[in-house]
Order: C-alpha cells, then structure tokens, then sequence
C-alpha cells in the first residue's frame, strides 16, 4: 500500500484545522504555513506523478479494509496529472494572494484555500462514487467562504446564486447515486464498472437514468451549456485569486466525465454509449461559441474572463466527446493550457483593475495604468494563450484536438466552430486590450499630470504573473514529452482492467 496517495488529501485538512486552531488572528503565520503547505503538497504530487509513470496503478485502502467493501484513494496517471496541476496552481496564485494583500482582506482566507485543495485533491483522487460527492461538497462549502471573502453586496449575491444552483446538483447527485446503487448494489467504481457490464441491454432502463443523472451533475460542474448559468456572475464577481483558483474547479466536472465514462459506461456499454456522446458533443459546441460571443460582448473585463473559461471548457468538452485515445490525450493537454492560461487572464485582470482606480474593469476608457508596459505584456501573453494563438500552447492545444477529432462524423462543424471561435476570441481580446491599454480620457489624464507619482506596486503579483506564463511557455516548448506522457495516460485510461484489477484485487 503506497501511504503517500492520501498526503494530498490529508495534509491540507490538517493543516486548514491547524490554521483555524492555532493561527488564527496571526495573518504572517499563516501565510508561512500555508506557503509551506503548498510546496510540500507540490512536492509529494510530483513524485507522485513520476511513480505512476511506470503505469502502474497503485491503491490506498482507508482503514486498511479492502474494495468494494471500504474507501479506496486510486493512483493513475490522470488522477496524478491533475493532482501536480492543482499544487502548481495553488502555489502560484496564493503567492499572488499574498503579494496583492487579497488574503487579509477577510477573514479564515488560508483555512479555506486549503479545504479547497482538500476536496480538489480528494476529487481527483478518490475510487469511490460517494465520497467523489463527499469531496464535491468540501469544494461547495469551501469555495462559497472563499467566493465572498472581502465581502460586497455583488459578491454576496452572485455567490447565493452559485452555492443555490450546486446545491441542486448536489441534490442530483444523490439521486443519481441512490439509483446506480439500486441498479449495481456498489458506489465503488471499479466494482460498478464490473457489475454494470454484465447488466443486460433489456434491463438496463434504470442503469441508463442513473448515467444520464450523473452526467447531468458533471454538466453542472463543467459549465456545460445549458447548465452554465452559475459561472459568469461567481468568476466575474470573486476575488482574483480566488477565481484563479476556480480555473481548475470546472476541470473536476470535466475530469468526472472522462473517468465515469470510460471506467463504467464506457463504449463497450450499449446501454450508454450513444445516449451520451451526442448530448456531449452539441453541448460543448455551443458552450464554445456562446463562451466566446460573450468575450465579444463584455463590458466588464471580470465578465470576458469569465466567459473565456466557458469557451475554453467547450474545447475541452468536444475532445472528451470523442472518447477516444486521441481525442482524450488532446483534451488533458488542453485542460493543462486552459487551466494556467484562465488562471492568468484572471490575475491580469486583477492587476488591471487595481491600477485603473475609479474605472476599475469597466471597459471604457481611462487613466495610464501604473507599470503600463508590463502589465500590457501579461495582457498580450494572456489573450495569445487565451485564444489560442501561435506560439504559446493554446495553440498547440488546439490543433492537437482538430487533429484528433477528424475521424468523426460531425469533424467539419467542429473544426469550423473552433476556427471561427477562435477568431472571435481574438477579436474581443484585441477590443478590450485596445481600450485598456491605449484609450485615455482627457480628464483622466489631466488628473493623472495633478497628482504625485504613484508608490511602486508590489512585485511578487507580477511574479505570480509571469510564472504562469512562464509555464504557459514551458507547456509548449516541451509540447512533445508532455504529449507522450498524456498519450500513455489515455491509453491506460481507455483500457480499464488494471484499474479494476489493481482496485479488486487488493483484498
């Protein structure tokens, strides 16, 4: 039993209770510690990542009590992928937290952040479909303190709004839980893959609404259309950092898809197949366009970064629709890039809204923006990765999912919605960078020549900043690796029997 697979669950809930305990009115601990938490939780989910690239598939047992009868935590290459993505990002964006003076604006900031971590971590990691719910509601309870952190009459209405429409999934997904237990007698998932397939065609009615119910709470998470409605107004109007952070929350909605669907109804299950690939597909596709047409159509820079991450789950939702080697391997290439590339459209538009004074993230003209040259080189390097612009890997993410989707029956109209997406995209950040960067209203600058000159901002945003360009950067310099890491990560994905052996075959 490899006991390292629970540190990254474990040690952000024991550390978010130390925090609230031990360090609660002491901001300058607490930004230690949970700085440290976070390098040592990197550190184990790298070598975490490096031990499941020998493929095997490795189990925790909770209590040392085997499957199906006890709580499993499941090592493989996808779950270890997106642990190393979830600590990285973390990391960075809470320096930029930090840096920006955003963690001591309210109250128990680093307490959540790491129940956050907890529930993600725990989401991607765990073999059992009832505490995938269990870690679910964690990152409800945990990302709502963290939504309205600072507090704000706007922000505390779009966070009502979000916690509402997750409780409805939450709710959903018990029901859905409730009748594949009826149906299969197990919420282990290795053990329900197992059971599910030897459920015949004809009496598969009921296995059938219980898949298209799960899927229904998975939409909800990723932001599928028509179940997007909670995103714009929770991303636009949350702290930075913390939205930041929420670049990752809708790949566990993306990432809960892929598992379910290739684990346990699978495309060797008839019975599910066809009812889901569809309703997937079209669904991606117009959350794409709707995702870019809304970054045309903001007028507020909180809004058109939101509205860039529906876009960018509509790309990752059409290469997961194609529940192939191919197409899966280009969409965790893709979940990567648009994780790192939303999270740092977030932190720019921050630092832009914090330099604009009164204007803030109107879109209209106003004053010069302190550090004009850096902050617009974050901007210029964000909306490149953003819409997908060569050289940066967004575009490298796209061409690997135009290239893998081919084979299709619907290959044109998706290759016409990214292309023509993409070019929407570039013309709504062109837009508003242009009115950002380069408008200036004659008042605004009369005051701007009035006033001493501003106290030099705080680097280590900036920092924050450039690392996940940097790791933008990275992705697509060393494009080829990383593409036949995730490639054998999609093979193992899509031959499910280790997985099923590993996690029965402990006891």
């Amino acid at each position: 039993m490899n006991h390292w697979i629970i540190v990254p669950v474990l040690l952000p809930a024991l550390l978010a209770a130390v925090l609230t305990l031990a360090m609660r009115y002491h901001i300058g601990l607490q930004r230690v510690f949970s700085v440290a938490g976070c390098v040592v939780l990197l550190a184990v989910a790298l070598g975490l990542l490096i031990h499941a690239g020998s493929g095997a598939v490795e189990v925790y047992e909770l209590g040392n009590w085997p499957a199906p009868f006890g709580i499993v935590l499941v090592l493989d290459r996808l779950s270890a992928v997106m642990v190393v993505l979830t600590a990285v990002l973390a990391l960075v964006v809470l320096l930029y937290a930090i840096g920006s003076g955003w963690d001591a604006r309210g109250s128990n900031f680093h307490p959540l952040w790491q129940f956050q971590l907890m529930g993600i971590c725990g989401a991607f990691l765990t073999g059992d479909a009832f505490n995938l719910f269990v870690f679910f509601e964690v990152l409800l309870i945990a990302s709502y303190g963290l939504m309205i952190h600072a507090g704000g009459a706007r922000r505390l209405k779009a966070g009502v709004q979000y916690v509402i429409y997750n409780l409805l999934g939450s709710t959903l997904f018990l029901f859905a839980l409730g009748t594949l237990y009826a149906v299969t007698g197990t919420l282990n998932m290795a053990d329900m893959a197992e059971r599910a397939a030897q459920i015949p065609f004809d009496d598969s009615a009921l296995l059938r609404v219980g898949a298209m119910l799960l899927f229904g709470v998975f939409a909800i998470k990723a932001a599928l259309l028509p179940l997007h409605f909670w995103l714009p107004n929770t991303y636009a109007e949350a702290p930075a950092p913390v939205a930041a952070l929420f670049a990752i929350m809708t790949k566990v909605g993306a990432y809960a898809i892929l598992r379910f669907y290739t684990l346990i109804f699978g495309p060797d299950l008839g019975a599910t197949a066809a009812l889901i690939d569809d309703i997937l597909l079209y669904g991606a596709l117009l959350t794409l366009a709707v995702g870019m047409i809304g970054i045309l159509g903001a007028r507020r820079l909180g809004r058109l970064a939101a509205f860039a991450a529906i876009g960018s789950m509509g790309t990752l939702l059409i290469a997961i629709a194609g529940f192939t080697e191919a197409t899966t391997a280009a969409a965790i290439y893709y979940a990567i890039h648009s994780t790192l590339a939303g999270a740092l459209l977030f932190l720019v538009v921050d630092l832009v809204r914090e330099r604009r004074g009164a204007t803030g993230g109107a879109l209209v003209p106003g004053p010069r923006l302190a550090q004009h040259g850096i902050v617009a080189a974050l901007w210029f390097g964000a909306a490149i990765a953003t819409a997908g612009m060569p050289p940066l890997s967004g575009f490298i993410g796209k061409l690997l999912v135009l290239d893998a989707t081919r084979d299709m029956a619907a290959v044109w109209l998706i290759w016409a919605a990214i292309l023509v997406t993409s070019l929407v995209a570039i013309l709504g950040l062109a837009q508003a960078g242009s009115v950002v960067f380069w408008k200036t209203t004659e008042s605004a600058a009369t005051a701007e020549a009035a006033e001493p000159p501003p106290a030099p901002p705080p680097a280590l945003p900036l920092v924050a900043c450039f690392t996940l360009l940097g790791g933008i950067v990275a992705l697509s310099v060393f494009a080829g690796p990383v593409t036949r890491y995730l490639e054998a990560t999609a093979a193992q994905l899509h031959a499910p029997a280790a997985y099923i052996a590993a996690v029965l075959g402990q006891g």
